[in-house]
């Protein structure tokens, strides 16, 4: 998609979908529906070892502003930052922001932070902020954006997808890298990237579409080519060892789309459909190599969403982990 066709979606978009919403208010640690009741907060001053960052929803004064709890214990007390983000990833060293910044004019950007929560860098983001990912060491992260449309689902839509390196420098759109099937290069106008997953700083997974299909691809940042590995395979996470993929499978159709979590095994070409009944819109997050976390919307309260545990084997159904949260990311000890 041209550059100038790009910015005319993301106007629209922003017009339809964003104009005329207030602002971000400023914060206030005062007792608020968006924390459950019982639950204790205080305020966010850096990133802890151990700990599970998310976007606090839920409503209320502190509804999307990064927060976090204790690995061993979700369903305490949780620390909230003065900082809102749409979609985030974390590690010790510092968090990759996708923020939308709601006015009269909305605009988009990626803000990087650093592990006391200070800006380092920011830069704009094409459009709606969809899914972000860093790298193992934190030395890339990854951006996905809708520039046209606001869902996966059907065809109406057009992303845009960045790999950046810590240095200020990028990758181009991934839909510019040269996509392979089947052993054929695929030419297609249509074709779209979205939701990168990291192997290290040269290898990646994500979706590439065309069509009526979604390819899991494998790719490389030097080759600048994207691999088509199977297809029926959306927004990829890589396991912590490396051995498995977890994403999202449409149960459903491409008008009306039903999202269920699976796991995909390359070393023996194996796929497990976890046991959730939900439609789940989200790219899932690795607790550990056993454990997959994820958001899911409340059927009962529009807007809002819990992060859900679930085994990675299919041998347990879901758990609520966090309530009122979104976009978790696991900073390991």
């Amino acid at each position: 998609m041209d550059l100038t066709r790009r910015r005319l979606f993301v106007g629209i978009s922003a017009v339809l979908l964003l104009g005329g919403a207030a602002a971000y208010g400023a914060v206030a640690f005062a007792a608020s529906r968006s924390i459950p009741e019982g639950t204790a907060s205080t305020p966010m001053t850096g990133i802890r070892p151990g700990t599970v960052l998310f976007r606090q929803t839920g409503g209320g004064a502190l509804h999307g502003l990064v927060a976090a709890v204790d690995l061993d214990d979700p369903g305490g007390p949780r620390e909230v930052s003065a900082r809102p983000c749409d979609r985030l990833d974390a590690n010790v060293d510092g968090i990759v922001c996708l923020h939308s910044d709601l006015g009269l004019t909305t605009t988009f950007e990626t803000l990087v932070l650093d592990e006391t929560l200070h800006p380092t860098s920011s830069r704009p983001l094409a459009g709606i902020p969809s899914r972000t990912r860093l790298s193992p060491d934190g030395e890339l992260f990854a951006t996905t954006s809708f520039v046209a449309g606001h869902a996966y689902a059907g065809t109406d839509f057009s992303t845009s997808t960045v790999i950046f390196r810590r240095d200020g420098t990028d990758s181009g759109e991934l839909e510019d890298f040269t996509l392979i099937v089947d052993g054929a290069e695929v030419t297609a106008a249509d074709v779209n990237v979205w939701g990168v997953t990291f192997a290290d700083d040269r290898r990646f997974f994500a979706t590439a579409a065309s069509g009526e299909h979604r390819w899991l691809v494998a790719g490389d940042l030097d080759e600048r080519t994207l691999r088509a590995v199977r297809d029926g395979v959306e927004c990829p996470s890589l396991s912590p060892d490396g051995s498995r993929l977890a994403f999202k499978q449409n149960r459903g159709s491409a008008d009306r789309p039903d999202w269920a979590i699976a796991v995909y095994e390359p070393a023996d070409d194996r796929v497990t459909v976890l046991p959730e009944p939900a439609s789940i819109d989200d790219q899932p997050e690795w607790l550990d190599d056993e454990t997959l976390l994820y958001g899911r919307a409340r059927d009962d309260s529009p807007g809002d969403t819990d992060v859900y545990a679930i085994r990675a084997d299919g041998s347990a159904g879901p758990e609520l982990f966090i309530s009122h949260a979104w976009s978790p990311a696991v900073v390991r000890p």
